[in-house]
């Protein structure tokens, strides 16, 4: 097992680090399928966060995010159709009970076709198949979604992967749900994340894969997004401004004693 290095921010479009977890302790569960590498987030609240901004994932999970933000002192708030803890509400992504324009930060890893079962909730997205349009119509309202709740001005990421099985077409998921953001966002970057999974380690997938000639996912795409400030007869609208982004939303949950120190915003 590889020992975890000092976690920095990565500085450039490819990123690796040969763990779930960063510190010492645990963020998220690494025992829940589809886990986000919490280090992923950390440079991401890093770089286009500030201390006390509120940081809001639809498709929560295992609480990678909430845990991640609380380290670092940001509000957070989770969504998902299948809490997996207490501070987790329960909701549907397309339709999120958050008003407009309160997020600081959006971060999503939503499915990647039906390669997991998240549900039993006939809504879940991870129950439609990646080459059906049905998937692309759903997520086409998630986007829709964060780009409501996000603040103009301000930064989301959304975190997927290619689909690939056995004797079925090759799924470019990422291409298509690069589409969607354009058309709420201004694209910032395309990172690459390296992938670090129990299917990787397995040696007879990689010998199955030589003989059967096609590739293992290796990567993860990364889409950093910002939602521009909308012009009005020749200005630009005003920001939400900084006291207003760290109020408490609700009855949200305002996380464990920060850790971790604050970082930057960039815009």
């Amino acid at each position: 097992m590889l020992k975890k290095p000092e976690i920095s921010l990565h500085t450039t479009t490819l990123w690796d680090y040969p763990s779930q977890h960063y510190g010492r302790e645990s963020q998220g569960d690494k025992e829940y399928a589809g886990v986000t590498p919490s280090h992923v987030i950390w440079n991401l609240l890093q770089r286009y966060t500030a201390k006390k901004d509120l940081v809001v994932d639809p498709m929560c999970g295992s609480g990678t995010t909430m845990d991640v933000a609380r380290d670092l002192e940001r509000r957070a708030l989770g969504y998902d159709l299948s809490p997996t803890r207490p501070d987790i509400f329960r909701a549907d992504a397309r339709k999120l009970p958050l008003e407009t324009g309160k997020a600081d930060f959006v971060f999503l890893d939503p499915p990647y076709s039906t390669h997991i079962e998240y549900s039993e909730d006939p809504r879940c997205i991870g129950k439609l198949d990646a080459m059906d349009p049905a998937y692309y119509e759903a997520m086409a309202g998630v986007i829709s979604e964060v780009a409501r709740i996000l603040r103009p001005g301000h930064h989301m990421a959304l975190y997927c992967s290619d689909s690939f099985r056995l004797k079925k077409p090759f799924c470019a998921i990422g291409f298509r749900l690069f589409g969607l953001l354009e058309q709420h966002f201004t694209p910032v970057d395309i990172v690459s994340v390296v992938r670090y999974n129990r299917t990787l380690k397995r040696r007879h997938y990689h010998t199955e894969a030589e003989k059967g000639n096609y590739m293992l996912r290796g990567f993860n795409y990364l889409f950093i997004m910002k939602k521009e400030v909308v012009a009005s007869a020749g200005r630009k609208s005003p920001e939400v401004s900084p006291a207003q982004g760290q109020e408490r939303v609700g009855k949200s949950p305002e996380g464990a004693s920060p850790r971790g120190k604050g970082g930057f915003r960039r815009r």
